[in-house]
């Protein structure tokens, strides 16, 4: 017999048997709920436009704006391979209204491509970097309802708003789903996939499908998804498992069934993945302009296994390149080469509210421990773990976008919190959700590089972290305003990370390593990223210097 849904009962296998269907709720306060949604949608669509407009181009977006325009105007892939073009037609759509001229004898490499589009080709970047930003800001809106849907199918209404709740105030997803980036939309495609195989327990005839398109959307988007592969058509052979006609047939035909679910939802991802080359180039034409580096042993037979479009594995190439380079981090106040195997889990711990983490940590408890939310634990728990256990692996120690995920998979779970059927659940959830709107708002509009009260807030975290954590080059016009309104007239010195243009934005300055340390009189501005692994002449710079004022949390100004 069929269980049904109710309002009180938050059952998960119930949730399963009857997917779409709504708990009965007063007929009064039918309206409560949708109002709340777009009241919570309302304010991040607020916060993410406003950061939008204020900030000039990080330093991976013109790469990807400039990819954008070039698949707009030349139909071909032929910059930035590493990363597959899905990402980039939905910035694309945003390029295309706004209309960009670009320049057909433009030869230079994928770095200036996108410079040389905003800054030399009679341009506005205002007005295209934020043409640029706003697809994947309506993408970031559109995951929220997935974000709200996924955790009210497993625990009600109550649980979609909490879930809803956390996403919307998360300072990581605001920060990035505001830029031309790749990370949230990969994020958000995977998160997709995961609740469309959840519903396939009810439906895998219709779901699995969608499950393979969302999982090859994010395959299209951002290659760092791969390793997701394995374990979403584990969850594809589970949730066929788990129908109900499975449970009607013998264990040999259910495991067959399964087999085909994990089958179908493969082929239809790699289908995508070869849709999203097709649509920028029908002749699939790929001669590589920059440097494709040899991949031998397990690597390089993974390269050739994969059943991709020759420029997805020459992408894979240059990533795996890029991941034998030895980059430099910061953590703490240390400099260091190479990678560090925690630097993501703490600075996770930096740069996540307080409230969000206690939610977070009783979410993951919560459904591997309550019986009737178990069934959730794979969907949720088990993605994120590998992909953070995979991040954690890398060379690079950029920032926790490479774990934007997490906010998105744990907020769902943090939501099953409300189902525990204890007294002060409901208000104690309550209060931790209500500390991070507030923390989060208190961050406004200097989103990216946001660091808890325990470690000082944003205007500490260069104290900690360093890179797309703190300083991503989003200031540089909001220093140009400062030095107006400020510092009209005075000699500047500037050591600037980003991809702006200083002059672009009425900034006269000098780069203060190239003369003699006792030549540099008046203003040092040093972005905070060079400033915290600086050595040399510019740390000499920095020592013999008096901070005087900071912009934007990121961009440290200096009195000499």
């Amino acid at each position: 017999m069929m269980a049904r849904v109710t309002h009180t009962v938050l059952d998960p296998k119930a949730a399963v048997e009857a997917p779409g269907e709504r708990p009965p709720g007063r007929p009064g306060r039918r309206w409560l709920v949708p109002l709340l949604v777009v009241l919570l949608l309302g304010q991040m669509a607020a916060a993410m436009v406003t950061t939008a407009v204020q900030q000039t181009p990080t330093i991976d977006e013109p790469v990807y704006v400039g990819t954008a325009a070039e698949y707009l105007h030349d139909h071909r892939v032929r910059h930035n391979p590493e990363h597959p073009p899905l990402g980039k037609l939905v910035i694309a759509t945003g390029v295309a209204l706004a209309d960009p001229h670009v320049d057909p004898s433009f030869t230079g490499g994928q770095s200036l491509l996108g410079q040389h589009l905003l800054y030399e080709s009679g341009n506005d970047p205002w007005r295209l970097m934020l043409w640029a930003r706003l697809p994947v800001i309506a993408l970031t809106l559109l995951f929220g309802l997935v974000v709200f849907a996924f955790a009210r199918e497993l625990a009600g209404p109550v649980a979609g708003l909490v879930a809803l709740a956390l996403y919307a105030f998360s300072p990581d997803i605001v920060a990035h789903g505001s830029l031309a980036t790749l990370d949230v939309p990969a994020a958000g495609f995977l998160l997709t996939s995961v609740w469309l195989l959840w519903r396939a327990r009810r439906r895998p005839r219709l779901f699995l499908p969608l499950a393979g398109v969302a999982l090859g959307a994010a395959l299209a988007t951002k290659m760092s998804t791969l390793a997701a592969i394995p374990v979403l058509l584990v969850l594809a052979g589970v949730s066929v498992w788990s129908a109900p006609a499975a449970r009607l047939s013998g264990r040999r035909r259910a495991l067959l069934r399964a087999a085909v679910g994990a089958a179908v939802v493969a082929l239809v991802a790699v289908a995508v993945v070869w849709a999203a080359y097709l649509a920028v180039d029908p002749r699939l034409r790929w001669s590589p302009v920059q440097y494709v580096p040899v991949v031998h042993g397990k690597r390089g037979l993974l390269v050739q296994l994969m059943p991709f479009p020759e420029a997805y594995r020459d992408g894979m190439r240059i990533q795996f390149g890029l991941e034998n380079h030895p980059w430099e981090g910061f953590l703490f106040g240390k400099v260091y080469t190479g990678s560090l195997w925690y630097y993501l889990p703490v600075a996770l711990l930096v740069k996540t509210p307080l409230g969000m983490l206690a939610l977070w940590a009783a979410g993951a408890v919560v459904v591997c421990v309550v019986p009737r939310l178990r069934p959730t634990a794979p969907y949720l728990l088990v993605p994120s773990a590998v992909l953070l256990a995979v991040a954690m692996e890398g060379a690079r120690d950029f920032g926790t976008r490479y774990a934007v995920l997490l906010p998105m998979f744990l907020a769902v779970a943090a939501s099953c919190v409300v189902a525990v059927r204890w007294r002060w659940a409901p208000l104690v959830t309550g209060a931790l959700v209500l500390f991070v709107a507030v923390s989060s708002l208190r961050a406004y509009p200097y989103y990216l590089p946001y660091s808890n009260e325990a470690f000082g807030g944003p205007a500490e975290t260069r104290l900690h972290l360093h890179d797309s954590n703190v300083d991503w080059g989003q200031d540089l016009g909001r220093l140009a305003d400062r030095l107006r309104e400020r510092y009209r007239g005075e000699r500047i010195w500037l050591v600037y990370k980003g991809s702006g243009v200083p002059s672009y934005y009425g900034i006269d300055a000098a780069d203060p390593r190239e003369v003699p340390v006792r030549a540099v009189r008046g203003l040092l501005v040093v972005s905070d990223s060079s400033a915290a692994k600086a050595t040399g002449r510019l740390a000499e710079l920095i020592d013999g210097s008096r901070p005087i004022d900071e912009v934007g949390h990121s961009i440290t100004i200096y009195r000499r």
